[in-house]
């Protein structure tokens, strides 16, 4: 007899199996995200490099320790890991949605005359119960593919994290080298003012010129020495930054980066490819799809609870006096629900609705993260191209500069001139100095934010996941 109902709903289930509700997810086309065929600035436009570890194209070893060593001590890299190892879990869990539940238990009991009477009885017991919620309308499938979007989108989550870092670690390293060379300047052009003011000095002594030019030389050795206390603070910060950021202390670096060094200069240029290359690279924009992607899944989670629910159940259950007689009288009960909701002032059909704003969002979303992304390409590499023409000219200021500070130096010596001369050309010097650093800086800084536009410094091929991404320091319970 039991037989003609579980025949009965195997006949219902077995054509609702494949029924899955709600969209299915499709990519989006390059055209539908306004993606365009070039990009719109005069770039090297051909297959685009390695760049899985464009550090090691400055060619500074310390440089390339720093970075890598953020991947496996960065506390940012390590929360990361933490979200993925979540979203891992999240995916394991709606996984064994779609799989029975199976509950065993077992008891004992015994009761004992306590006055006016002898003996007792002793009553053992094994149950088992099975439950199962049948996906007639594959919303728990609709789950798992959200589950596993997310998964993927928190890999690539990570991997925006991590080249983020090290595009940070980068920008502090040139920010400090930057740094150095501004107090190297700045200390030598406070030497050579405090020989001109030597100078000054005996000449006023000698009655050859006026005080004037004394307070000048003065005023001019004080500005500049009035530069370095803030020049020394800008470095101090860089390598605090730099220590932090490798998942140390902020002066743990403070000894290796003592030495001086100079700014280091990668190649000229880098191929950029073509849009859709970046689109492929950058993890951000695949986050962005994979997210979409999860959106659509809910939709079908949410359209789900608009229909029928099937569960299906049973139990066995054995009795007895002794544990030689547990098995010797077994039950057992199998049963099944069907489920609908009438009536819920349309929550459930509100849901749908919400998760389907929540797609549009997620396609926007997406479509925003791209354009941004190719926006980020074109600024850094006008920005680099800026700072080339920028280093050149100053190249040649520097070099004008050089020769008109020794002609004016020379001169007041001599008392062919005055010290107004002498001290526009030692400004003009100064300036032509510090200006040379900050152009090479900013190219550098300019080819690492290409770097990172381009989605440089993981590999694109793989889809992060908890077992092939380093493990960071971080806490444990």
């Amino acid at each position: 007899m039991m037989n003609r109902p579980i025949t009965l709903l195997a006949l219902i289930a077995v054509p609702l199996a494949g029924c899955t509700v709600g969209p299915d997810y499709r990519p989006r086309a390059a055209s539908e995200l306004g993606v365009p065929p070039a990009y719109s600035v005069a770039a090297r436009q051909e297959a685009q490099e390695d760049l899985r570890q464009w550090w090691t194209a400055f060619n500074d070893p310390l440089l390339t320790r720093l970075v890598e060593q953020a991947a496996s001590q960065n506390l940012d890299l390590a929360q990361a890991v933490i979200r993925l190892r979540q979203a891992r879990e999240s995916l394991v869990q709606s996984r064994a949605s779609l799989l029975p539940t199976v509950d065993a238990g077992a008891s004992a009991s015994r009761t004992q005359a306590i006055t006016g009477g002898a003996g007792g009885s002793t009553s053992l017991s094994l149950g088992a119960d099975v439950n199962y919620q049948a996906d007639l309308f594959g919303g728990i499938r609709r789950g798992v593919q959200a589950s596993r979007a997310q998964l993927e989108a928190s890999g690539y989550d990570y991997a925006t994290v991590l080249v983020s870092t090290q595009a940070e670690i980068a920008r502090n390293y040139i920010l400090a080298r930057a740094a150095q060379a501004q107090l190297a300047n700045a200390r030598q052009s406070l030497a050579i003012q405090d020989d001109n003011l030597e100078i000054a000095g005996f000449r006023v002594q000698a009655g050859l010129v006026s005080s004037l030019d004394q307070e000048q030389a003065r005023a001019s050795r004080a500005q500049t020495a009035a530069s370095i206390p803030s020049i020394e603070a800008s470095y101090n910060s860089a390598v605090s930054r730099l220590g932090v950021l490798t998942g140390q202390a902020p002066g743990a670096l403070k000894g290796e980066m003592e030495a001086v060094r100079p700014i280091p200069q990668g190649p000229a240029s880098v191929a950029v490819g073509i849009p859709t290359d970046t689109l492929r690279q950058r993890p951000d924009v695949r986050s962005a799809e994979r997210n979409l992607a999860a959106a659509v899944a809910n939709i079908g989670v949410a359209e789900a609870q608009l229909y029928p629910q099937l569960s299906l159940g049973g139990s066995i259950d054995s009795n007895a006096a002794n544990i030689g007689g547990i098995f010797d009288l077994i039950t057992g009960r199998i049963f099944a629900s069907l489920a609908q909701t009438i009536f819920d002032a349309g929550r459930n059909r509100s849901q749908v609705r919400s998760a389907q704003a929540a797609a549009d969002g997620a396609l926007l979303a997406y479509k925003q993260t791209v354009l941004t992304a190719l926006e980020d390409v074109e600024n850094a590499v006008v920005a680099l191209q800026s700072a080339q023409r920028r280093e050149r000219e100053f190249m040649i200021a520097l070099d004008a500069a050089t020769n008109s500070a020794i002609l004016s130096r020379s001169s007041y010596r001599a008392g062919l001139a005055d010290f107004l001369t002498l001290n526009q050309s030692e400004a003009s010097l100064i300036s032509a100095r510090n200006g040379l650093v900050g152009a090479r800086s900013d190219k550098a800084a300019a080819l690492i934010q290409l770097y990172l536009a381009l989605g440089g410094g993981w590999d694109a091929s793989a889809t992060p996941t908890p077992d092939t991404v380093p493990t960071p320091a971080s806490g444990s319970n």
